[in-house]
């Protein structure tokens, strides 16, 4: 019957099944982390990874690892950049996100220098739309400290006490005493404590009182990497204690014996410090040598990708500078405007503050022209800018790139494209592109020397920051007609000059100053030039 309760049962079961595979066709994705603790050496380097499943492009995806808590943020990565706000002080600096395989939903998270606090539990967390998963890890920082090391401490309770040290470990190692038989004997005491860094120090003391088993060794073992370091130790005969016709004797002999094995032990130790060191260095050496080997290698394969499509990649100004012409632009004094002295070599210009009343000078951009002009290839010139401490940031006023020889230069005037202006400009404490409304630009700092990139044929005009060879801003897709100049426009106590002699033969200012400067045949981008050299 349909009221039947059998049949109330299937129909409840069959709605639950299709509400079941509505979900699972709803874009839904399982987060897998891996099955076993990642364990890595203390100082190493490691990577936490995760995926997606079924396999999808987790670009766009919010993707995050963090700690015990949401809040402890170790990366956060959302709308295809990194975000560093939320991100603990700890992890800052020391996390990139590794997303060679990000299309097919494989990504991870490379701590750099493992810390002891490190260690533990970790959540990586991925979000799209309103569904997200997550998924646990388990991190396991190992320390191989030094030791053990044994030392005779003296006679105690008819027999020789020993100690055995090491320092340096994480987590707790296993310690354990045995006799030449490999026979296991139990200490008598044994002692921890962690340093500042959280690095295990350890002490453990035996008695030996059977002098038929002088031989006995320490062993010190990291209970999950398995890694285990002994130390064997022989007590001579004549450190156990006598019957009394002895006892004299070997209190007497024992101080000698003391000092002298003390000695040995001081020697052996100095000379296992020297290889340790020597050692170091070689491998520091190695390491360098290879670092230097693999950035070659990677700035190789990054200028053959440049070399492909150079004209879309908005990078690496000193590679750029290869496929232009350098010119070293000197100023035209019949084009500078009459309150602009222009030196005699035609590379100097300063501002004059002669008798402009405000509304004069409000109303006023004061420019000049460079001697050359363009009407076809590619061309660059640097230009070098020092700013003074001035009583108003405002006061001060700047701004380059390229404008056609037949633009208004009178009075007021619009820098802009559809002026046939195309310039960069400080002005009102702060770095705008000129367009036809201003573009302010939000850079890492204040540019100390710009690179003006002229590309004719391809209608663009570039602006780079020549110290850390950034881009700064690009005009493209123009139409050039007539011929072009370089452009500079200045306000306030402002000089513009070749970066070569612009100490001697340049106006003095006490505010700010615009340097051109020399083309340096670099052939890598300068921050890698420190790695690269010898």
């Amino acid at each position: 019957m349909v009221g039947s309760p059998d049949f109330s049962l299937q129909q409840g079961l069959l709605s639950l099944l299709l509400l079941q595979v509505s979900m699972w066709g709803a874009d839904a994705f399982v987060v897998i982390g891996p099955s076993e603790p990642i364990v890595a050496m203390l100082g190493a380097d490691t990577v936490l990874p995760c995926r997606v499943s079924p396999v999808m492009n987790v670009e766009k995806m919010q993707l995050r690892w963090f700690r015990s808590q949401f809040s402890e943020a170790v990366y956060v990565y959302q709308d295809g950049l990194e975000e560093v706000e939320e991100q603990l002080v700890d992890f800052k600096g020391r996390t990139e996100l590794v997303k060679d395989h990000i299309t097919e939903g494989r990504v991870g998270v490379r701590i750099h220098s493992l810390r002891v606090s490190d260690n533990g539990m970790y959540k990586c967390f991925f979000k799209q739309g309103n569904d997200f998963e997550e998924a646990i890890l388990e991190l396991k920082v190992i320390g191989l400290g030094s030791g053990p090391h044994i030392l005779i401490v003296g006679p105690e309770d008819a027999g020789i006490r020993v100690t055995c040290t090491g320092k340096g470990w994480f987590p707790q190692p296993e310690v354990q005493w045995r006799d030449e038989k490999e026979k296991k004997i139990p200490s008598l005491s044994e002692a921890e404590t962690q340093d500042d860094d959280g690095l295990f120090q350890i002490e453990t003391s035996l008695i030996v009182t059977d002098s038929s088993k002088r031989k006995v060794s320490c062993s010190m073992k990291n209970p999950f990497f398995g890694e285990e370091q002994v130390e064997t130790i022989s007590i001579p005969e004549p450190f156990f204690p006598r019957t009394s016709p002895w006892k004299i004797a070997f209190a007497a002999t024992f101080p000698i014996l003391w000092i002298s094995l003390g000695a040995i032990l001081f020697l052996f130790w100095r000379g296992q410090l020297e290889k340790k060191r020597v050692k170091k260095a070689e491998d520091e050496k190695e390491k360098e040598k290879k670092a230097k080997e693999s950035l070659k290698i990677e700035l190789a394969k990054r200028k053959a990708l440049y070399e492909q499509d150079w004209t879309k990649a908005n990078i690496y100004a000193d590679w750029r500078k290869e496929r232009f012409t350098e010119v070293v632009a000197a100023l035209a004094p019949d084009t500078a405007h009459s309150n602009l002295k222009v030196s005699e070599n035609g590379r100097c210009v300063s501002f004059c503050e002669t008798s402009l009343n405000e509304e004069q000078e409000s109303e006023t951009i004061f420019s000049v022209l460079g001697q050359d002009q363009f009407t076809t290839g590619r061309h660059f010139w640097e230009v070098e800018i020092k700013m003074e401490a001035a009583e108003s940031v405002l006061e001060t006023r700047w701004g380059l790139g390229v404008c056609s020889d037949t633009v208004k230069r009178h009075g007021w005037f619009v820098e802009s494209p559809e002026k046939n202006f195309w310039v960069v400009a400080f002005t009102e404490g702060e770095i705008k592109a000129l367009t036809s409304t201003p573009r302010s630009l939000r850079l890492r700092k204040h540019p100390d020397k710009i690179g003006v990139f002229l590309d004719w044929e391809a209608g663009d005009v570039s602006f780079y920051n020549m110290t850390d060879d950034s881009h700064i801003y690009s005009f493209t897709g123009i139409t050039f007609c007539g011929n072009l100049r370089p452009y500079f426009s200045l306000q306030g106590p402002v000089t513009i000059s070749s970066i070569s002699d612009h100490t001697n033969n340049c106006p003095t200012s006490s505010k700010t100053s615009l340097t051109h400067g020399t083309n340096n045949d670099v052939r890598v981008p300068q921050e890698a030039i420190s790695l690269l050299s010898t």
